[in-house]
């Protein structure tokens, strides 16, 4: 369903609009000659996609993704956000199409980055769970990408955040003293600025393209899973020393009062303090976006702001009643904000489709000791959804999902249901690019609902899946959703980490209870059964496009 808000400044809707060709064949039903009428509507629905497709790459609009970290479908002002201000990513939803079906593919960054930029779950690939500090480059070079897709559309394409998709060859990892690739570089960017994994994982360094930015040949970075030597100091020796105490598992190398994941030693004219990541990252996307104004460009701008350590700029320390966690939802915003103001001020606005959404949904206590359960008050970053990170559960994959392109994004809410997966096919088509078979195997065509276009559909069916390393999945069909864990195990069930014990499957109507409280198993077990199937028909075909 598609809601449409008329404002006085909202462009009038445009009248044709995509269609996902392979909606009724997903599903794996028949389609017999009986359905003539159908197929035809269906051409003439393809043949009006090509045609608003091709309207609009001849423009050939910028396009400019923002995906947050461990940020939850209520963590938003327009999203029902309490106890903080949003006011830019708020406007930015006044200004186009906000989603209330709008989700990531699942429900941790490593593999849900890997399906949004190869537009392939990452369940079909082993090792695309959480990558480790030295996991090698799990996008292997040359791969179909979001952004190659772009740049061979002749657009200049830079990725600038965080990475956690690993880099340097298969079997060997990343080279941290010399040339770091295969990298983004390989896989359709044109620059790169990283932070190579996530700030609670060492080495906390950027990388500029391919190597390691100021680092000192004379003090070479280490970077490995044992502590390097006995007096190494660690969150478990220094504890005293920290500024942020950790609660679980971060408790190794210590780097600006903080311990982390892993051993480093090394590297110390090269290593960047954590309250400047923000500030960093959108100095170089405000620099790249007025570099390549005059001609098309794609930006991955991918904040850390929610993930731990929480620890933002000095400006923003204290600006909410949240705590830490507060605090980097209102920098994140002003990253937005800053965005939205370099758009303005080179006459891009109404040339860039800008997009917001996250990787995975929310986590309160992550491994600090940072006040985020303390300090929640009314606040719930879930809204009306249970689970978080790391589950299946709605909570988990379902986020805030908006778009915006004043004069051709009508302003409303749309129900639909669309995916980060889908970016890979919906820019294609907007960029009028063919994509190969055998590539961008789950990515569906919702470039209609993307723009908010009457009468568009998002996709019909959607998997979800946590880390990737237990079984646990979520299908969702309309209304209707499976939970099957195979282990029988669910982590973060209520946004703390319990693991709690839950049934193999469960079948829930998210219309009337959107929370998944009330297993429908037992009194629709032939809906049940015939979901179970499809769900194994889809992991078993290796593809659903």
């Amino acid at each position: 369903m598609r809601r449409l808000i008329p404002t006085r400044s909202s462009p009038q809707p445009i009248s044709v609009m995509t269609s996902n060709s392979m909606r009724a064949s997903c599903r794996f039903r028949d389609l017999s000659p009986r359905f003539s009428l159908a197929s035809f509507l269906l051409v003439s629905c393809t043949l009006a996609c090509l045609s608003f497709s091709q309207a609009i790459a001849n423009d050939r609009p910028n396009v400019v993704i923002v995906m947050a970290d461990d940020l939850g479908y209520g963590d938003i002002g327009c999203y029902g956000a309490k106890g903080l201000e949003t006011p830019n990513i708020d406007r930015m939803a006044s200004e186009g199409c906000q989603f209330t079906s709008g989700y990531c593919s699942a429900s941790t960054c490593t593999p849900t980055r890997y399906s949004f930029l190869t537009g392939s779950y990452a369940f079909r690939f082993p090792g695309t769970g959480i990558a480790p500090p030295n996991s090698p480059a799990l996008i292997p070079a040359g791969t179909t990408t979001t952004a190659s897709v772009l740049q061979e559309a002749g657009y200049k394409t830079a990725v600038i955040g965080k990475w956690h998709l690993g880099l340097g060859e298969k079997n060997e990892g990343p080279d941290w003293n010399g040339d770091l690739k295969p990298g983004p570089l390989e896989i359709g960017f044109d620059h790169c600025i990283l932070l190579p994994t996530t700030n609670d994982r060492v080495p906390q360094v950027y990388v500029n393209n391919h190597n390691v930015e100021n680092l000192d040949p004379a003090d070479p970075l280490w970077v490995g899973n044992k502590k390097p030597s006995q007096d190494h100091p660690t969150g478990i020796t220094h504890r005293d020393t920290l500024k942020m105490d950790w609660s679980h598992g971060h408790n190794s190398t210590i780097h600006n009062g903080i311990s982390r994941i892993g051993f480093y030693t090394g590297g110390h004219a090269a290593r960047f303090r954590d309250e400047d990541l923000s500030d960093r990252w959108v100095a170089e996307s405000k620099r790249w976006i007025s570099d390549h104004k005059e001609e098309p460009f794609f930006l991955f701008f991918a904040s850390h702001d929610l993930h731990v350590p929480r620890v933002v700029n000095e400006r923003f320390q204290g600006s909410t009643a949240l705590g830490p966690r507060g605090d980097a939802i209102a920098e994140l915003d002003w990253c937005v904000g800053e965005l939205m103001k370099s758009l303005e001020e080179n006459g891009l606005t109404e040339k860039t489709l800008l997009v917001f959404c996250s990787d995975n949904g929310p986590v309160l206590d992550d491994g600090y000791k940072d006040d985020a359960n303390e300090k929640l008050g009314e606040h719930d970053p879930n809204g009306p959804y249970q689970g978080g990170k790391y589950t299946v559960y709605e909570g988990g994959t379902r986020t805030p999902f908006i778009t915006r392109m004043p004069g051709t994004i009508p302003v409303g809410v749309s129900d639909e249901l669309v995916c980060t997966i889908d970016f890979a096919a919906s820019l294609a088509a907007l960029v009028g690019q063919e994509l190969p078979n055998d590539a961008c195997l789950d990515s569906h065509n919702v470039l209609g609902a993307l723009m908010n276009q009457s009468g568009a559909s998002g996709r019909e069916h959607l998997v979800q899946q946590d880390n990737g390393k237990v079984g646990n999945y979520g299908y969702r069909v309309g209304d209707w959703k499976l939970v099957r864990h195979d282990q029988k195990k669910s982590y973060n069930f209520d946004l703390s980490m319990t693991r709690k014990s839950v049934p193999q499957f469960a079948l829930y109507n998210l219309e009337s209870d959107p929370a998944e409280q009330n297993d429908l198993s037992q009194s629709e077990p032939q809906r049940a059964k015939q979901m179970q199937q499809e769900l194994q028909q889809l992991l078993d075909a290796g593809r659903s496009r």
